[in-house]
């Protein structure tokens, strides 16, 4: 990769992406909502950007931000789980918007201000959740992160529709991973997730445009 975008990068995944990604070269620019996440990527070597995907205000100058860029992988990483509700578990409307507002409209507004800064071929990747997946869903819990992790999932398959043969674009699930998300009891670690991504993400060709992925690549059910 000669140039990378990592949307939401102030901590967990997002963070380790730049980290490994500057380690090896490559130039990115990143986003984080505050000044301690914006040190942070500073800190790595990368540019720095003050974006907060659940403000459309914010979103909405983003665009101004990477022009003259070309990336050749974006990233929209940034998400948040609400509360962990079961199934049945009424969400309040403040929850309900918060993780929607976040995991659904944000990418949704950030997508078109990505398009004047994607090289030719780019790779441009939703990370999603294996919790998205209603084909193979067996658990009740996370209901409201689910829905919105699936309807991230539909945004992105329309993105891929609408830029195929210019961009290939897929949703991810990063794993189970040792986030504040994920818990100290999962299996992958921080660094972990985030190499074997780079990996999927350096693999990508055409052919994989619209397909949901596992973070090791293999395909997963919508």
């Amino acid at each position: 990769m000669k140039s990378v975008l990592v949307i939401g990068a102030s901590r967990g995944i997002g963070l380790e992406l730049v980290r490994q990604y500057r380690t090896e070269g490559t130039r990115v620019v990143a986003t984080a909502r505050d000044d301690a996440g914006l040190q942070a990527l500073s800190a790595l070597g990368a540019k720095p950007l003050r974006i907060d995907v659940a403000k459309a205000a914010s979103v909405a100058g983003l665009a101004w931000q990477i022009d003259g860029e070309a990336f050749d992988l974006a990233v929209i990483n940034a998400g948040v789980y609400g509360p962990r509700l079961r199934t049945l578990d009424s969400p309040s409307t403040t929850d309900f918007d918060a993780v929607m507002h976040t995991n659904v409209l944000g990418p949704m507004q950030v997508a078109p201000q990505l398009l004047d800064a994607l090289a030719p071929g780019a790779r441009l990747v939703v990370v999603s959740s294996i919790m998205a997946s209603i084909g193979s869903r067996t658990q009740t819990l996370g209901w409201l992160y689910a829905a919105s992790k699936a309807a991230l999932n539909s945004v992105l398959k329309d993105v891929s529709l609408a830029l195929a043969g210019r961009a290939t674009c897929i949703a991810v699930h990063p794993g189970w991973v040792q986030t504040a998300m994920g818990g100290p009891q999962a299996p992958l670690s921080v660094a972990e997730s985030a190499s074997t991504l780079r990996t999927t993400f350096a693999r990508l060709t055409p052919a994989d445009n619209g397909r949901f992925l596992n973070h090791d690549g293999t395909p997963l059910d919508w």
